[in-house]
């Protein structure tokens, strides 16, 4: 499977997300010999975890499951660049690789001044850099980036989420 055929399946995850009530990001772990090990959708809004971030979730599961060592040749894709929380956990849990298919400017775009989710101005690849591991960044990719944004289309002034809040 290619990078894109993976963000499509992270996708379809945000779309899952979305479908059980949650904020619509999801997030997939593939192993180094490309095989999907873990998926994940936001949580925060049904379970009420202020971290139930798709990307971190993840983390925390796969860092129970697997050693540092084999997740560091792991690849993280997801729908969304990670936010400065997510990319805190994916250092810390040491995968090696991250793929996502829309930037934080972009989700800012969709979300607005949305108390919700008040995106960082601060992409991860700033993050990573900050730190001591060469994680390898890979995105956005444009021939996903409209797909991603699409599950987020209606979501953000939806009466539902409004009384989320």
């Amino acid at each position: 499977m290619s990078h894109t055929d993976f963000l499509r399946r992270a996708i379809e995850v945000s779309k899952s997300a979305r479908e059980h009530g949650n904020t619509p990001f999801g997030a997939i772990l593939v192993g180094p010999d490309g095989e999907i090990l873990l998926e994940q959708e936001n949580i925060e809004i049904t379970d009420q975890i202020c971290t139930g971030h798709a990307e971190t979730t993840l983390v925390a599961r796969a860092s129970h499951l697997y050693d540092k060592a084999f997740l560091w040749q792991c690849t993280l894709y997801t729908s969304a660049e990670p936010c400065a929380m997510c990319s805190g956990s994916i250092y810390w849990g040491n995968v090696g690789r991250v793929v996502y298919a829309m930037t934080e400017v972009r989700l800012n775009q969709l979300t607005g001044a949305h108390e919700q989710n008040p995106t960082f101005a601060l992409p991860c690849r700033t993050v990573f850099a900050a730190g001591q591991k060469d994680i390898e960044v890979l995105g956005p990719f444009p021939e996903v980036e409209a797909e991603a944004a699409a599950v987020h289309l209606g979501y953000w002034d939806s009466p539902a989420v409004a009384s989320a809040k």
